[in-house]
């Protein structure tokens, strides 16, 4: 150990490749964990780490059958892990070649892109306002919210008001769900999203609202909802919920939401 110090001491250089070879490692990491984030996967993570303690402990103590038993086990994992991980690797694996493995789609929107977004979006908000068509849209963005598509169909369409709209209505058999937005695409429709835990929630909300709730509690995402009672427009994020929200004023929260400059903005435009 003292040696090693004493070549690095002399080799400056050296310290430099480290950092960012410790740097790269760290981040890639953190992407990782940020792929996951918010998947089924983090749980097998956390039994993993389990396992990987028991086994820490049992070596050390001496536990020679439960070490055995152990080390079975993660022989069978080294087979299954890539099987049960099937979902989350080939996405990965997708964002890599598509270059996207290091950027959320969101980010790689330009001002242009963003405001064509929100265009249609809004767009499709007022259609339904006006007519009294329930309706939730959830934009991912650093949080992966792959999981919902378990519970709904994958459409990797491009975002259109009219397709919105069409989605929504109430003979279609995704309107119950939600739509998640991944970038510019529509990623799924008639997803289930988790209720609000949250008790400062009003009973008197729909099912709607506390899914709009519920996803911004357990994530990043912001989720912009349509009452099917009264057409009344909602915007959720960060386990918030604000009513009654002009199509103009909705229309500058998403921008500054997905412009990353939504505090001073949402705090503006709010009104409970």
């Amino acid at each position: 150990m003292f040696s090693q110090l004493i070549y690095l001491k002399n080799n400056p250089a050296m310290i430099i490749v480290n950092i960012i070879d410790i740097l790269i490692v760290a981040f890639v990491i953190y992407k990782l964990m940020m792929l996951i984030k918010g998947t089924k996967a983090v749980q097998l993570i956390k039994g993993l780490v389990v396992l990987l303690i028991a086994s820490t402990f049992s070596s050390q103590l001496g536990l020679n059958t439960i070490d055995w038993l152990l080390n079975n086990i993660w022989t069978m994992l080294f087979v299954a892990l890539p099987v049960v991980f099937q979902p989350e690797l080939r996405r990965a694996l997708e964002q890599l070649g598509r270059g996207k493995f290091f950027v959320k789609p969101y980010k790689l929107m330009n001002k242009e892109d963003i405001s064509d977004l929100v265009d249609e979006l809004t767009r499709a908000v007022q259609v339904l306002a006006k007519n009294n068509t329930g309706a939730l849209i959830v934009i991912e963005r650093e949080t992966g919210l792959g999981d919902l598509a378990d519970s709904g169909t994958k459409l990797d369409a491009a975002v259109s008001a009219e397709l919105l709209v069409n989605l929504f209505e109430p003979k279609s058999p995704l309107h119950d769900g939600a739509v998640v937005l991944r970038g510019d695409r529509i990623s799924v429709a008639g997803a289930f999203l988790p209720l609000a835990e949250s008790v400062s929630v009003s009973r008197a909300l729909g099912t709607r609202h506390r899914a709009a709730v519920g996803i911004t509690e357990q994530s990043d995402a912001i989720a912009v909802v349509v009452s099917e009672e009264t057409g009344i427009i909602s915007i959720a994020n960060e386990g918030q919920l604000s009513r009654y929200i002009e199509i103009d004023t909705l229309k500058e929260l998403l921008i500054g939401f997905m412009s990353e400059s939504k505090s001073s903005i949402f705090e503006r435009g709010r009104r409970k």
